[in-house]
């Protein structure tokens, strides 16, 4: 560093060098927090976590669909239960097979709930063991 002494006649003379010090102070605090935390981030528990994996299950000719569109109809395999006493009966038939096939429900997004419910407390009733919903998968990269 060169330094002036007396005989300038200038005294307002722009000094163009930039002043380094506080940047190697900022760099000097975030380089001691850096090592500091480090550690602390490495020595965590080691936890085996699960993959997620969400495959959608193949319908077999042995499962039964049920359908309930959002007026409450009941369809068996696409053929219209007149009523609820009548899709009994054909569950009973049912759940007297070995193997018991599943049951497999498909609600309309905007179908009142009870009809769903009482469906549902048909399977029950009868003693069908293996009660699925079908549902809509996600848009693909939803979820992501």
């Amino acid at each position: 560093m060169a330094m002036q002494l007396g005989g300038s006649t200038d005294e307002d003379e722009v000094v163009s060098t930039i002043n380094t010090t506080p940047l190697v102070d900022v760099m000097l605090v975030l380089l001691i927090i850096f090592l500091i935390t480090i550690p602390v981030v490495t020595h965590t528990v080691p936890v085996v976590l699960p993959k997620e994996r969400n495959q959608p299950l193949q319908t077999t000719p042995q499962n039964i669909n049920i359908s309930v569109n959002k007026n409450g109809d009941i369809f068996w395999n696409q053929t219209y239960v007149k009523d609820l006493p009548t899709l009994v009966d054909d569950l009973t038939k049912v759940a007297v097979v070995s193997p018991q096939p599943t049951i497999e429900i498909r609600g309309d997004a905007n179908v009142q709930y009870k009809f769903i419910g009482e469906v549902m407390y048909a399977c029950q009733h009868v003693g069908i063991l293996k009660v699925g919903f079908i549902t809509e998968p996600p848009p693909h990269g939803a979820g992501n």
